[in-house]
C-alpha cells in the first residue's frame, strides 16, 4: 500500500509525463530507478526462467533430473 502522500507524488509523476495509467507510472519510475544504479533492463525474448539467485544469475540445470 501507498501512503496518500505517495500515491500523490505518483499521480503528479503520471500527469506530468502524461502516462496512460498508475500501472504505467510505477514501470516507469521502476525502470528510471533502476538504471539511475546501473541495472539494465532485459533483453527482448529472455525468459523468467533465465534468471535466478545462484550462479550469477544463470540457473542450472542437470539433464540426468
Amino acid at each position: 500500500m501507498l501512503a496518500p502522500e505517495e500515491l500523490e507524488a505518483l499521480d503528479n509523476f503520471r500527469f506530468q509525463q502524461r502516462m496512460p495509467s498508475r500501472a504505467a507510472a510505477v514501470r516507469e519510475l521502476l525502470r528510471l530507478g533502476l538504471a539511475s544504479v546501473g541495472i539494465k533492463p532485459a533483453a527482448s525474448g529472455v525468459k523468467s526462467g533465465s534468471f535466478g539467485v545462484l550462479d550469477g544469475g544463470n540457473v542450472r540445470t542437470n539433464s540426468s533430473e
